[in-house]
């Protein structure tokens, strides 16, 4: 498979015009036989890439006790402040790729940020074990979900990581969505790779 992954990447990169950003690498997954009406199949999956996506992940925790921990951290005090600034809120929500809380917190999170996290899927999670690792890992995570149509996307990488790296997180995504479908790789229609502003490269399953 990694074969004729690498195959669409070189395909991928040779139909892109030079850019003057770094462009995305984004897989999408089309699913076949996969009812999305069914509650059971509507699904989100945290994935933590093994190469990175080229650029950390964004990430804010909401504490009153953790400090020097490698992200941005927002106490019960800052939260009032947003509390007060609903665009300001709201601009944090599109911003922030993954939020994590204490658990005493969750309450003071959803009265100001709930209806901004809830629709984007952004809820945080509870802190549980060493912050710090977790952290570090999901400045290298990406997040897939299912809920109104059966197809996923998510990016695996920047167009200045090197081939190798970018076919093993497309191994590695592909490996989590198959343990989540009932009928694992029998669910997958079709496999796309692209680029961001670049035309999407068919990989042979």
């Amino acid at each position: 498979m990694k074969e004729k992954i690498l195959k669409a990447i070189e395909e991928v990169r040779k139909k892109s015009k030079k850019r003057n950003f770094s462009q995305t690498f984004d897989l999408i997954i089309s699913l076949k036989e996969f009812d999305v009406k069914k509650p059971e199949n509507k699904f989100t999956e945290d994935i933590i890439l093994p190469n990175g996506r080229g650029e950390d992940a964004k990430i804010v925790v909401f504490s009153d006790t953790i400090k020097d921990i490698d992200c941005e951290v927002l106490t019960s005090a800052d939260i009032e402040k947003y509390s007060k600034n609903k665009r300001e809120a709201r601009r944090l929500v599109k911003n922030t790729d993954f939020f994590f809380a204490e658990p005493k917190m969750m309450v003071l999170v959803g009265k100001t940020f709930g209806q901004y996290m809830g629709p984007r899927g952004k809820l945080p999670k509870v802190i549980t074990g060493d912050v710090s690792k977790i952290v570090k890992d999901y400045k290298k995570a990406v997040r897939i979900k299912i809920k109104d149509a059966p197809v996923i996307q998510c990016a695996v990488g920047k167009e200045t990581m090197k081939d190798e790296e970018i076919a093993e997180n497309v191994e590695a995504v592909l490996k989590a969505i198959q343990a989540k479908l009932p009928r694992g790789i029998q669910n997958i229609r079709s496999i796309w790779l692209k680029l961001t502003m670049g035309e999407p490269v068919k990989i042979e399953v």
